[in-house]
């Protein structure tokens, strides 16, 4: 649709060149035909009234051919459209429609507001130098030798007039703005204008001066008046702002709106003091239009954008219902009110995490082809410039997000529990994507990459807690001569005898090593107190020292240096023969003679 006034253009003008072309056929064909009247009447000595009959038949095949002209320049008046010839003063003086020879209208309505211009800067200009001198085809308008410009009949159907009446009407009209402009700025209109500029200029001061008195005035006025007019505004106990706050964002509004005023002061003073003067009264159209032209833009751009405006309310509203309706099945399933089978109430919050991520993707996806500018080289450069920094950036972070999600799914820990990863012991506080926060014993937090706990071991001491209970043990050498049933039945009593030690299953005790002074015994016993280990320990131990000293078992490791002639044997009594003697220490003597 918007092709077809510039495709009626192009045949208006090749059917004014065809026309132009056919006119100068015919001139020159009536040339020729007059040339051979006259050598015929010369030679032949026709009749006069028969060469009269001749020229007028050429005369009206002209009037024919000017009416025909004049009704294909009208039939074209609609679609055609006319170039401004700009005067000095920058106003449009006439327009030009037809083009001659090679020049079109544009380049002749340009050629001359260029030689007008040239004119205008001439020191010597004298109106008396114009003149319209008709040549073979045209009537030029001439500043001594210098055309300003042709005139054709084209011209003149365009204008509805002939071609000298034309040429002589546009010189007075080039004349007139020129001389006009030249004695607007005589020496007494500019000492006017200089004075009237000065008077706008005062009273644009006084304009401002009065904003700012009215500005100081309110600020004044405000923080008088502010503890009857401004209170906190609280809702429950939580303050939203202040009344100092409150303040604040009022004393920005002010100055806020206070710019804007004198912005708008100056945008419309300053157009006034431009009209002033001739030579700047075009900057005021400049400024009004560098100003309301990329207002104008944006509003027209708004316009054209609302369809893709309502898609995209679309799109995020039916996205955001459905992530509510998903986020309702999966706190079900969180708070353990649905059960799915082989799908862990713990996982829940990932998984839905990880759905909604890819629903919002998807309807960046669909969003993205019609935001502005998206299809600009520009923008794709940009995003590919922000991707390929995010993916030599974040490698690392990728990796840690990669391992977080297979660590929920794994299982490995929940919140709470007590694990240890590699050398650090301690209490699940947070589980992300990145990372896992433990708390140690001395209530250290400790960070640590989600990618180092997939890739190390977990030790987890209270998955099995609170089901068959957790194992403490702890190990004490005693040596040979202590029965090993006194000191299996010393460590059961003592882990007996510890809070939170469970009496069933019921502790038991391992030997773990027979060495060459000592036996290793490991008491080994459940508690449902993943957490307290250490008390736990702490408190075992004392109950095996206390319930040993009891019995009268010392907690040592015995070294010995036996020569068996003479010495006790370490096997305990029980099992010794009843009428077992320590054998007596023999010395033999050995006398050299």
């Amino acid at each position: 649709m918007q092709s077809t006034p510039r495709l009626q253009q192009n045949d208006s003008i090749r059917k004014i060149a065809a026309s132009e072309k056919q006119r100068i056929i015919d001139s020159v064909k009536r040339v020729h035909l007059e040339e051979e009247l006259r050598v015929l009447i010369k030679k032949e000595d026709l009749q006069n009234k028969n060469a009269q009959n001749q020229l007028e038949a050429i005369k009206t095949m002209e009037i024919k051919n000017l009416a025909a002209k004049k009704a294909r320049i009208d039939s074209l008046r609609p679609f055609t459209r006319g170039y401004p010839v700009v005067g000095v003063k920058q106003d449009t003086l006439f327009f030009i429609y037809s083009r001659i020879g090679a020049s079109t209208a544009q380049d002749r309505a340009r050629n001359v507001s260029s030689k007008i211009e040239t004119l205008y800067q001439d020191y010597f200009f004298k109106k008396d130098s114009f003149s319209v001198v008709p040549s073979q085809y045209t009537y030029d308008i001439v500043y001594g030798k210098t055309i300003i410009m042709s005139i054709s009949e084209d011209d003149a159907l365009w204008h509805g007039t002939t071609a000298m009446a034309l040429a002589e009407h546009l010189e007075k009209i080039i004349e007139t703005s020129i001389l006009s402009l030249k004695e607007e700025r005589m020496i007494s209109k500019i000492l006017m204008r200089v004075a009237l500029a000065l008077l706008a200029i005062g009273a644009i001061w006084l304009v401002i001066w009065l904003l700012g008195k009215v500005h100081r005035w309110s600020l004044k006025r405000i923080e008088t008046k502010k503890e009857i007019w401004l209170k906190n505004l609280n809702y429950k106990d939580y303050t939203f702002l202040s009344a100092e706050q409150e303040l604040q964002v009022i004393f920005s509004i002010l100055k806020l709106v206070r710019w804007f005023v004198l912005i708008f002061v100056l945008y419309l003073a300053l157009p006034i003091v431009f009209s002033i003067f001739p030579i700047s009264q075009h900057w005021a159209d400049v400024l009004f239009h560098l100003i309301w032209s990329p207002i104008k833009t944006i509003f027209i751009s708004i316009w054209h954008y609302l369809p893709n405006i309502f898609r995209i309310l679309v799109i995020y509203l039916v996205i955001k219902y459905v992530v509510k309706v998903i986020r309702y099945v999966f706190r079900e399933i969180e708070n353990e009110k649905l059960q799915i089978s082989g799908f862990h109430s713990d996982w829940a919050v990932p998984t839905f995490s990880i759905i909604k991520f890819l629903l919002y993707a998807f309807m960046f996806v669909l969003i993205f082809p019609l935001l502005p500018g998206s299809h600009s080289d520009i923008f794709k450069g940009v995003s590919v410039f922000i991707g390929i920094l995010f993916s030599l950036g974040s490698s690392t972070a990728i990796a840690n997000m990669v391992a977080g999600l297979v660590i929920t799914y794994m299982r490995p820990f929940r919140i709470g529990d007590r694990i240890k990863i590699a050398d650090v012991v301690g209490d699940v506080v947070e589980k992300s994507l990145l990372i896992t926060r433990i708390r140690t014993t001395k209530n250290e937090i400790i960070t640590i990459p989600n990618s180092s706990v997939l890739s190390g071991n977990t030790v987890n001491y209270s998955s099995e807690a609170n089901g068959k209970g957790l194992i403490l043990h702890t190990t004490v050498t005693i040596g040979y001569d202590v029965p090993w049933k006194d000191i299996h039945q010393a460590l059961i009593d003592a882990a007996l005898l510890t809070e939170t030690i469970l009496p069933e299953p019921q502790p038991f005790v391992l030997q773990t090593s027979l060495d060459d002074y000592y036996v290793a015994y490991q008491i080994n016993a459940h508690t449902r107190e993943a957490s307290k280990q250490g008390h736990i320990y702490s408190q075992l131990h004392q109950n095996i020292q206390n319930v040993c000293n009891e019995r009268g078992i010392e907690i040592l490791s015995p070294h010995y240096r036996a020569q068996r002639d003479g010495n006790e044997t370490t096997i305990p009594k029980d099992y010794r023969a009843k009428d077992y003697k320590s054998p007596s220490f023999n010395v033999n003597l050995e006398k050299d003679e």
